[in-house]
């Protein structure tokens, strides 16, 4: 890419998308394309098709897509599946029939089998069941990833999928209904020590084990993975590393100041047991996270008290 290129970044409100703007535009480049919801619909072929005609984009980073938690995925299955479905394809589409030059697909690691081997290397995708409770998602991710590739085998176009672990940072979502579960925490642990409860109930038994990405970190490796790999098949972005939600919990209580308790509700779902990504891929490529959970946690938090609140109301 070079600083003058038309790039797309598809979803440049999102978490995700924000981010990779930001970063873009902190290494000096001054062509981002981006389009709100009420500008674009990206579900409507014609429009999409229409905007890529009009803007010829060269680069593409497709990081829109209806995302959300456990609760969101359970209560919405029809709009995580339908709609990443016609947003990746629509875009996809679209970026080749134009002569877009490369097209980066930002996956997720809930694509892998539910009870795939730890760490979970790239090549463990389609070997076993997935997670009930987040399957409409990835099944949607799977099919992008696979079109991606399909593109690449019979049109020579250069896709590359990226799958990014569980990402937190300034700018998540803060909604108890449809957020994941470090920002709904951060929240609920804030919103314990302004209101002084006594207890702080966290669902789940508080065992899973989940790894966590600073936003920032991921965004660096999407523009470097842009730069730098060109191969079909997917690449883990993430840290290695791991933490029970327990003791994630405990972590985000200590960094907010609460001082009540920590309730676990058993009767709420789980998840996935353990899920942390073999980055030994992304690492030889020349790549790996800096961010501490510590870090990158305070930095959120900080971030919260500023903006969240408003954002909130």
């Amino acid at each position: 890419m070079q600083t003058d290129s038309r790039i797309y970044v598809a979803g440049h409100n999102g978490l995700v998308g924000s981010t990779i703007c930001r970063r873009l535009s902190s290494e000096g480049y001054q062509n981002l394309i981006v389009r709100d919801h009420s500008q674009l619909d990206l579900c409507n072929e014609i429009a999409v098709n229409d905007f890529f005609a009009e803007t010829k984009p060269e680069y593409v980073f497709l990081a829109a897509a209806v995302v959300g938690g456990i609760h969101a995925n359970d209560t919405r299955p029809v709009e995580f599946l339908r709609d990443n479905l016609l947003i990746q394809t629509n875009i996809i589409e679209a970026a080749y029939q134009t002569g877009v030059k490369k097209l980066a697909f930002l996956g997720s690691t809930c694509i892998y089998p539910r009870d795939c081997p730890q760490p979970i290397k790239e090549e463990y995708l389609l070997t076993g069941p997935l997670e009930e409770t987040n399957q409409w998602y990835a099944i949607a991710k799977i099919a992008g990833i696979k079109l991606c590739q399909a593109y690449r085998k019979q049109h020579g176009f250069n896709a590359i999928s990226m799958m990014p672990t569980n990402l937190y940072g300034p700018g998540d979502n803060f909604d108890l209904q449809s957020s994941h579960v470090l920002p709904a925490l951060i929240r609920k642990f804030h919103e314990g020590k302004v209101n002084h409860s006594k207890q702080v109930e966290v669902w789940g038994s508080g065992k899973p084990f989940r790894e966590f990405l600073y936003v920032e970190d991921m965004a660096e490796a999407c523009c470097y993975l842009m730069e730098n790999y060109n191969d079909e098949s997917i690449i883990n972005i993430g840290t290695g590393q791991d933490v029970s939600i327990k003791a994630l919990a405990e972590l985000i209580k200590d960094i907010i100041g609460y001082e009540g308790n920590i309730v676990f509700d058993s009767s709420k779902p789980d998840g996935t047991p353990k899920k942390v990504t073999d980055v030994t891929k992304i690492k030889a490529s020349g790549w790996q996270s800096t961010t501490s959970l510590q870090a990158g946690l305070e930095k959120t938090y900080a971030w919260y008290l500023k903006n969240a609140p408003k954002a909130l109301a």
